[in-house]
């Protein structure tokens, strides 16, 4: 098992979208909030990203990546002396969110950005750390021969949106499940060796990683400090030191917090009794399970399973957006 996949698997809720857009100076938009995550990568023309806060606009070129993962607001423009319509975004697409404004069409002979964008469903209320402490902007820029896996990711999606043929339906959501793992992977890879702490130093190294692998591949062992680090090849205190570092959290301490967000998927998505998804999640006893899931999410098992199948029936699902650059415009199963 590992952590990457696993952190992406515990958090997805619904299916992502996306979609090409073809976008013809002058135009800017500002997009709202939302809970979720969305990427745009430019593949004709340039634009401007306006990040959310106080940090300076980035300029994406053709092959330039980004992905938002917090959710916040921003903005994309052909300049930065564009002005900015504020957007809502509809089943239809994008509006402006005042109805005397009319979003900008540009003029003939502007320059055309063609972007792929598109958004992923995502549980933002228990987020994973690995995926919580991401920067509010990862830029990939576009490098001659810098993840080259990434780059052939992003043709075969293009293709599948450009022209729906047989199978298109499965392909695509396929396609982009693997391009947001290909983007924090190339992100990592990218960070860790200048990384001294965080996520980005803990997955590239040994040591931790052995010992993470081991509790995500069997949550239900009843670990010690001593045998994890036995596993990674340290003594007790060493390891616990190093884990503690990189991770943000001692070992124990990050067992306990998988273990009930695994509880808690399970819960969400399964119909196995309370007592089998304590054993599954390493509690001898159904009650210590529930007193620990309480402890932890501030309710019971029995009532959080109630409260996020209610909360589907009454249709309060992960919302869809049409992938028309209009940023990840999601909801969250909180």
């Amino acid at each position: 098992m590992d952590v990457l996949s696993d952190a992406i698997t515990v958090m997805r809720t619904g299916r992502p979208h996306s979609g090409l857009t073809d976008k013809l100076a002058p135009w800017g938009m500002r997009f709202p909030p939302a809970p979720g995550a969305g990427f745009h990568i430019v593949l004709r023309g340039s634009c401007w990203l306006l990040p959310p806060g106080d940090a300076p606009p980035v300029r994406l070129g053709v092959g330039d990546v980004v992905l938002l993962p917090s959710g916040r607001g921003f903005a994309l423009a052909d300049s930065l002396e564009t002005g900015l319509i504020d957007v809502v975004i509809t089943d239809g697409g994008l509006l402006p969110a005042q109805r005397d404004a009319t979003l900008l069409t540009g003029s003939p002979g502007g320059e055309v950005t063609t972007m792929l964008c598109g958004a992923y469903q995502l549980n933002q209320a228990r987020p994973h750390p690995l995926l919580a402490a991401l920067p509010e902007v990862v830029h990939l820029p576009a490098r001659v021969g810098h993840h080259p896996a990434l780059r052939s990711l992003i043709d075969l999606l293009g293709a599948e949106l450009t022209e729906r043929r047989l199978g298109s339906d499965a392909a695509t959501p396929a396609l982009l499940d693997t391009l947001l793992l290909y983007i924090l992977r190339a992100f990592f890879e990218e960070t860790a060796c200048a990384a001294t702490g965080g996520w980005a130093a803990a997955l590239g190294d040994p040591v931790v990683t052995t010992a993470l692998s081991e509790i995500h591949a069997d949550p239900a062992h009843p670990w010690t400090v001593e045998e994890l680090g036995a596993r990674a090849g340290l003594s007790r205190a060493a390891f616990a030191r190093r884990f503690t570092t990189l991770v943000g959290q001692p070992p124990l301490g990050y067992l306990t917090w998988w273990r009930m967000t695994t509880a808690g998927r399970l819960l969400r998505e399964s119909d196995a009794p309370l007592h089998r998804i304590a054993q599954q999640v390493g509690y001898l006893s159904e009650f210590a399970f529930a007193k620990a899931f309480k402890r932890e999410y501030g309710l019971s098992p029995g009532r959080y399973r109630d409260q996020r199948r209610a909360g589907r029936s009454d249709g309060q699902q992960d919302g869809q957006h049409d992938g028309q650059c209009s940023g990840p415009a999601l909801a969250a199963d909180g």
